[in-house]
């Protein structure tokens, strides 16, 4: 499913949004002719023929025109961090706060995926250093509360923060202390310098036993390809504040050169420690990111 990110402020209820999105994404899946893989929720389960028809979900059967059953104990079986990276770089573009809404939208999903399926999730946001961080809990009672803590992420105002990947990403491996999915958002705009630290604190996540699913957040148009109109700019540093007025043409060569260098970089490294690397354009469908999500869940099995 495609949200127009310009009416996000206005509905401005991640609660609805991630139900919506995940509802859309469902049943998508459900109409699909392709069943490389399926959703089953921890509360249902495929009714199988001869089976009491005392527990049949009439409502899910009359939504996606499949028969399923009501499972009413399962205990969690996978714990998961969601942790989304707050810098002054994932506000852009800054009318929409583009890469952050998207990050929000997307972890409100996924937590209310994992939630259906009596998972148990977490959500840590950062820029230089941790601004907030949950329980992982399983509960609808917790979900809630991460739905709210979501809510103030998005409304909260751009102060100019800096990023600190590497030294967050050894915390959060420190401080999650059982084997768990580690899902990051995040544009990992950190000094280039700083590449091998990030690959360092990747690889402590993975020496941890945890396993990582990185969603890299970019607008793919203006910060990939680089498209702007020929005509002068003012770029401003989002971190820093730092000032540069040119004409997208004279760098969009070397720029588009260096950035697809960087990029390649991530993605090798990521390869190389087996952390799965997503592509996350902020202009895609967030059918994507949950596609993303389920075939590593179902690989964790």
């Amino acid at each position: 499913m495609k949200l127009n990110l310009d009416q996000v402020k206005d509905i401005g209820n991640i609660d609805f949004l991630a139900r919506q999105l995940v509802e859309g994404f469902i049943t998508g899946l459900h109409k699909s002719p392709y069943h490389g893989f399926s959703v089953e929720f921890a509360e249902h389960q495929l009714y199988n023929t001869g089976e009491s028809t005392r527990h049949i979900d009439w409502k899910v059967y009359a939504k996606t025109d499949r028969l399923y059953t009501k499972r009413y104990e399962e205990e969690t079986n996978l714990r998961c961090q969601i942790v989304i990276d707050n810098s002054s770089s994932m506000h852009y573009p800054q009318n929409i706060k583009g890469k952050l809404t998207f990050s929000i939208l997307s972890a409100a999903a996924i937590a209310y995926l994992l939630q259906k399926q009596r998972d148990a999730v977490g959500i840590t946001t950062f820029s230089d250093q941790i601004e907030t961080t949950t329980p992982i809990k399983s509960t609808g009672t917790h979900l809630n509360k991460l739905f709210i803590q979501l809510e103030h992420l998005y409304k909260q105002e751009d102060k100019h923060k800096r990023t600190a990947v590497a030294n967050i990403l050894h915390e959060v491996a420190e401080k999650n202390h059982k084997r768990s999915l580690i899902i990051i958002f995040s544009d990992m705009f950190d000094n280039e310098d700083e590449l091998d630290e990030i690959f360092k604190a990747l690889q402590h996540l993975k020496h941890n036993k945890h396993e990582v699913l990185l969603f890299h957040v970019t607008d793919m148009a203006t910060e990939y390809d680089f498209n702007f109109e020929d005509r002068p700019y003012e770029f401003i540093d989002l971190e820093s504040g730092q000032k540069l007025k040119l004409q997208p043409h004279e760098v969009k060569e070397n720029y588009t050169q260096q950035i697809k260098k960087y990029y390649q970089e991530l993605k090798l490294r990521c390869g190389q420690l087996k952390i799965d690397f997503i592509e996350a354009d902020i202009s895609a469908d967030y059918n994507e990111v949950l596609n993303a999500y389920l075939i590593k869940r179902s690989k964790m099995r």
